[in-house]
């Protein structure tokens, strides 16, 4: 029986590119040739669709699907076995966490749920020894991607994505896994990092505030990479933070991506309330979720739409003035 060729799908950020990195240490050579995507949230579905169309064997990681159809494709295709897409993000374990061929938990990126089951597995002894070296390196990832701040390099690891591009990385821990920068590394994203925060100031200069419950910053002020440490700033070192901070960006294609970031699970709230797989995509987990809206939205409906559905959210998590319990007290105390 011939084999299906891999096709790892995988995030286009630390926790994505390190994901596919084990991934690769996990499969090469023995499984070689592999093929490699690295991915935003639209391109997903696509992806995977093509890749059961050539009869290639998807292995998804910190991505998941936008559309329903795309569930439905692959119910019918797995037939059992080990799980092919790893994540980490609360809207999935929300809504399809019972599904067998996905392992999920919410309490660590994507590249270190999906090592921690590699290593939980009877792997041969070459593949377990080159998974051992990539520890480090699963582990700075996840201080990222969670905003531990335990590791000061995590933030130079993301500003090497943001420099030199995914795939750039992704080359490096193919090349070297080690988790130490080297010194020009450490030399060019420790200056990349002081550039940053003189865009944050500007940024900050800019953004546009709607009360307590958002700060929106539109498009070309902050680069790719700069999202969740822009957002952190907001929401953690600054009096008074709103409960969301929303960064929009134009896409070459004219669609907007919207990143979300909140503290309390609200961005992933919205995120699944108003994504309709069809005009408005998105994903996502509690505090870190992206929306993805057609290029004839403004970015002021954009805002006018996250506004409604952070309303939304409080009405339904209010408590309600009055049960049936209080009116029943009120009138035995009347007779």
């Amino acid at each position: 029986m011939k084999r299906p060729l891999i096709n790892i799908i995988s995030h286009t950020d630390l926790d994505g590119v390190v994901a596919a990195a084990v991934a690769w240490y996990a499969l090469y050579p023995e499984s070689a040739p592999l093929q490699i995507n690295l991915l935003g949230y639209g391109e997903i579905d696509n992806a995977i669709l093509e890749t059961l169309q050539s009869d290639r064997k998807p292995l998804i990681l910190d991505l998941f699907c936008q559309r329903r159809e795309t569930i439905d494709l692959i119910d019918s295709y797995f037939e059992g076995g080990c799980p092919i897409c790893f994540d980490h993000h609360e809207t999935t374990l929300q809504n399809w966490g019972n599904r067998p061929w996905l392992k999920i938990d919410t309490s660590c990126c994507a590249a270190k749920v999906y090592y921690s089951w590699l290593m939980s597995q009877d792997l041969p002894d070459s593949a377990r020894q080159r998974l051992i070296i990539l520890s480090d390196i699963v582990e700075v990832a996840n201080d990222r991607d969670l905003w531990l701040g335990q590791k000061p390099e995590s933030r130079l690891w993301q500003a090497l994505i943001t420099m030199c591009g995914p795939w750039s990385v992704f080359c490096r821990l193919v090349a070297n896994p080690s988790s130490s920068l080297s010194d020009g590394e450490y030399e060019a994203t420790t200056e990349f990092v002081h550039d940053q925060e003189a865009r944050f100031a500007e940024a900050l200069e800019k953004v546009k505030r709607y009360g307590d419950d958002l700060m929106a910053i539109g498009p070309e002020l902050l680069e790719f990479g700069d999202v969740s440490d822009f957002c952190g700033l907001i929401l953690d070192r600054t009096e008074n933070p709103p409960k969301v901070v929303a960064v929009a960006n134009k896409k070459v294609t004219g669609e907007w991506a919207v990143s979300l970031r909140s503290r309390s699970g609200l961005a992933g709230k919205i995120t699944g309330m108003l994504r309709d797989g069809r005009k408005v995509r998105g994903g996502g987990h509690g505090d870190a979720a992206a929306l993805y809206f057609p290029p004839h939205y403004s970015l002021e409906q954009i805002c006018d739409s996250i506004l409604s559905a952070i309303k939304l959210v409080s009405e339904q998590e209010s408590p309600i003035s009055m049960t049936l319990g209080d009116i029943l007290k009120g009138k035995l105390k009347k007779d």
